[in-house]
């Protein structure tokens, strides 16, 4: 995994800072970066986008590994919707950044499964499935199950100025069986919750929306065509990056951001800056530190992925109805840090052949799997008992999501098996700088990303927009509301 990233960047074009100053600087050439680079540009104004890797993309990127391209990150892009449907987060991303939607060659899924011990629901793009599914597996839930509907559908998730508020305490009002409850939180705690055992209401809100209300969509090719269509949107509107310059110090005067000192030493000034790299990790860069109290507090949820790669479709195995499987071995789900390496009592199964490709098809099989891990078991291993750790959990995590599929012998699946990869919380750190490995950042968010500079702004993971749809729309509002706004945006 460790050469991964650079093979992605070799297929990327650097372009280098012309001048010293800027309208605005973007920290970060992820997702939320690369949409609030593309927004300002159309007004007009001169951005650049610093990036310390030699891949865009930031927590949903690619690599090459053995002749073969892998996503990192995507399982599936959510909030998808038909074509006509209007209203969405998708429908606003498309417009507000001048995308055509058939440039991100959306292709939906056919079904997703919530698997607990004797339950499993499922879902589709089709909201009225899921709904019959609760229903009839939940009968005296009924009543309470569609007024939570009612209140998520009317609840203002984009708000700036939301409250926080337990997602748990309110779902307690509506509904009272602790296992549809458990059921509900599972996917959109594993696809958005920075926070152990809990979220904030309006996350839950965003996220609710986006897997079942909306549904899940990807490209044939993956999530490099979304990172190629923002790059072309992004150079075409004017805009600069420069891979392999990171940030090594923001230093503030007069409670600004005055310059951004570089990795090479060298200097830029920006009227605004934009950091999609995290709270914690923005403001450990500032100069004198921030005196913000939970300025040093990053989060503690990370994940392990597999990945394996096969010669044969899932479907001949009968694998081929679900396209993303969200299971729990236990009672009670249990989402926080693992206390080993990794928990494999609970996890995501992504089988990326199984969205509706139409008469098109990947050419070889694939199978991930993702569970919760502890970044501290896995921070500072020898280079040799490291290797060792991933193949021993490579196969626990595989062998404990196989329980939720139909049954293959091992001796056919190792017949098929032509790749594997896998990556950890450090692999985590290591590409995208998140303390800890946080794949969500920091379990406090800022919704109107300000931090204690007045020009320096959040975007992204800690602003509290999430998905990949998610993330683009956090950097197109921050840079709407604080770059923008009164000035023609």
């Amino acid at each position: 995994m460790s050469s991964a990233p650079a093979a992605a960047g070799r297929a990327t074009e650097t372009v280098r800072v012309k001048d010293s100053h800027y309208d605005a600087v973007i920290i970060g050439a992820g997702m939320s970066g690369l949409a609030a680079g593309i927004r300002l540009a159309h007004f007009g104004r001169k951005v650049c986008i610093l990036e310390r890797h030699n891949a865009p993309g930031g927590l949903n990127s690619f690599y090459s590994l053995g002749g073969r391209r892998y996503d990192v990150g995507l399982h599936a892009m959510t909030n998808y919707v038909p074509p006509g449907v209007k209203g969405t987060p998708l429908g606003k991303l498309l417009r507000q950044l001048r995308i055509d939607r058939d440039e991100f060659a959306l292709r939906p899924q056919r079904q997703s499964r919530i698997a607990f011990p004797d339950c499993a629901l499922r879902f589709t793009n089709d909201f009225a499935v899921l709904d019959g599914e609760v229903a009839s597996r939940f009968p005296a839930q009924a009543d309470g199950w569609r007024r939570l509907v009612q209140a998520v559908r009317a609840f203002d998730d984009v708000a700036l100025d939301a409250r926080p508020e337990s997602a748990r305490a309110v779902v307690a009002r509506y509904l009272d069986d602790p296992l549809l409850t458990d059921m509900i939180f599972c996917p959109v705690m594993y696809y958005g919750s920075a926070q152990e055992r809990d979220m904030d209401f309006a996350q839950f809100v965003i996220m609710f929306k986006a897997l079942y209300l909306e549904g899940f969509a990807r490209p044939l090719e993956g999530v490099r065509v979304i990172i190629r269509v923002l790059l072309d949107k992004f150079r075409q509107a004017g805009g600069e990056r420069r891979m392999k310059c990171g940030v090594a110090r923001i230093v503030a005067d007069g409670g600004r951001a005055a310059r951004l000192v570089l990795d090479d030493g060298t200097e830029i000034t920006a009227d605004h800056v934009l950091s999609s790299i995290g709270r914690p990790e923005t403001l450990r860069l500032c100069e004198p530190a921030s005196a913000a109290t939970d300025a040093g507090t990053p989060g503690e949820l990370s994940f392990i992925e597999t990945i394996s790669v096969f010669n044969r479709q899932p479907a001949e195995w009968g694998w081929g109805e679900d396209t993303i499987v969200f299971f729990n071995d236990q009672p009670r789900f249990e989402y926080a840090r693992a206390e080993g390496p990794v928990d494999v009592r609970s996890g995501v199964i992504c089988l990326p052949n199984n969205f509706d490709f139409g008469d098109e098809r990947l050419p070889e099989g694939i199978f991930r799997v993702t569970c919760l891990a502890n970044y501290a078991r896995w921070a500072n291993l020898p280079e040799e008992e490291y290797r060792a750790e991933k193949r021993r959990w490579f196969e626990a995590a595989v062998r404990s999501a196989r329980r939720f599929l139909p049954p293959v012998d091992d001796a056919t699946l190792a017949a098929a098996q032509v790749a594997t990869d896998m990556f950890t919380p450090r692999t985590i750190r290591k590409f995208t700088g998140h303390l800890n490995g946080a794949i969500y950042g920091a379990p406090h968010k800022v919704r109107d990303g300000r931090t204690h500079l007045a020009n320096l702004y959040l975007c992204g993971t800690d602003q509290g927009f999430l998905g990949i749809v998610g993330a683009m729309l956090s950097g197109i509002s921050m840079a709407n509301y604080h770059v923008l706004q009164g000035k023609g945006g």
